[in-house]
């Protein structure tokens, strides 16, 4: 009673209403900058038993907008810290943390356990699969995505309303869609967002207000405005989704947003000779690399800068998270340069990679 005594005050929601949270269950997919806001609300408004799913693991640049984690935090998985921290929020609820990579393997029998999803996740391939996946199982899904000062809100697949798919029908082509690391983010921003989230996830539970299906709430944080578009139902793409169901669980993530090119790691790399770091980031981007020998070539400027390039030498490339040094992995292919790598590691971490493995580092840098 102490605990929820601001809710059950409400005569919207009462003790009948807090007992509807405890009872419920919902997954969170992805525990980043969106996810975070989310799952602290949902943990201290009593959310029964909470689900997180991430695979990835907490990086500094990760501390400037996900707000869940502390410098403690570091290197471990993002699902697992999320627990902890939620755990010492809220003791009374239970938190299950999932350390593994969302697919067409486990999406269904994951969200069959729940009542609703959230999507935190940043790249286009989930979300399509998320979608699916809460269609086939007749979920309701709380969508959120940022952009730079930009934020989108809308709720999915709610009482027999619209899905993703009629909002957006395809994945954007490849090499067309940068992320947050690509172009940055306002750090507060997945949090304002991802706390509209909790509310649609709240009024859901509770049954009231106007829940955002069939719209999607626009979010400016430059301007303070907001605009809401309509979202029409589309019955020909939920039931090619439905006709496909017995197919689902065969499918594949291939991250047809990225560019498919051979990949290092800064540790397998730093101790070789006869290699040249490649830069393909814009001059004014930061951090720059000291420690190493670095050219730099701004992808715009690849193609009619080939005479920068050692064609003797093994090709390191790298940008500020690793989209563009893929592509211009394939662009340089295509132009039959070989012994080309992207780095898998963006700029934002090389440095302190390096300092890790100082003692490997060879003389000649």
């Amino acid at each position: 009673m102490s605990r929820y005594s601001r809710h059950i005050i409400l005569s919207e929601i009462g003790q009948i209403g807090q007992d509807k949270l405890t009872n419920a269950k919902v997954l969170v997919v992805g525990a980043g900058g969106l996810g975070c806001p989310v799952l602290q609300y949902l943990a201290a408004a009593g959310i029964g038993t909470l689900g997180i799913i991430d695979f990835d693991v907490v990086e500094t640049s990760n501390l400037q907008r996900q707000i869940l984690f502390g410098t403690s935090c570091l290197g471990q998985n993002k699902a697992a810290a999320a627990k902890k921290r939620l755990e010492d929020l809220n003791n009374e609820i239970s938190i299950i943390a999932y350390a593994e990579k969302l697919s067409y393997q486990n999406a269904l029998e994951l969200f069959n356990q729940y009542d609703l999803v959230v999507d935190g996740t940043d790249n286009f391939e989930t979300r399509y699969l998320i979608n699916d996946a809460s269609i086939i199982t007749g979920k309701p899904l709380v969508f959120g995505a940022i952009f730079k000062f930009e934020g989108q809100v809308s709720v999915f697949n709610y009482q027999n309303g619209p899905s993703y798919r009629c909002l957006f029908p395809n994945p954007p082509e490849k090499n067309t869609v940068p992320n947050c690391s690509e172009i940055g983010v306002l750090g507060v921003l997945p949090g304002i967002i991802g706390s509209m989230q909790a509310n649609e996830v709240l009024k859901i539970i509770l049954e009231i207000g106007n829940v955002l299906s069939g719209k999607l709430l626009c979010y400016n944080a430059l301007t303070a405005q907001t605009t809401v578009l309509k979202i029409n139902k589309t019955e020909a793409i939920i039931n090619s989704v439905l006709k496909d169901k017995d197919i689902f669980t065969k499918k594949q993530l291939d991250f047809n947003c990225e560019f498919a090119s051979d990949e290092v790691s800064i540790k397998d790399v730093l101790s070789k000779e006869n290699i040249q770091f490649i830069d393909v980031r814009e001059v004014h981007e930061r951090p720059k690399i000291d420690a190493i020998e670095i050219t730099s070539i701004p992808l715009s400027e690849l193609e009619n800068s080939l005479d920068k390039i050692h064609t003797e030498k093994q090709k390191v490339i790298f940008c500020q998270s690793g989209i563009r040094s893929k592509k211009a992995v394939s662009i340089l292919k295509e132009l039959h340069i070989n012994n080309c790598f992207s780095l898998k590691e963006g700029a934002l971490e090389i440095n302190n990679q390096i300092e890790q493995i100082q003692g490997s580092i060879p003389t000649r840098f």
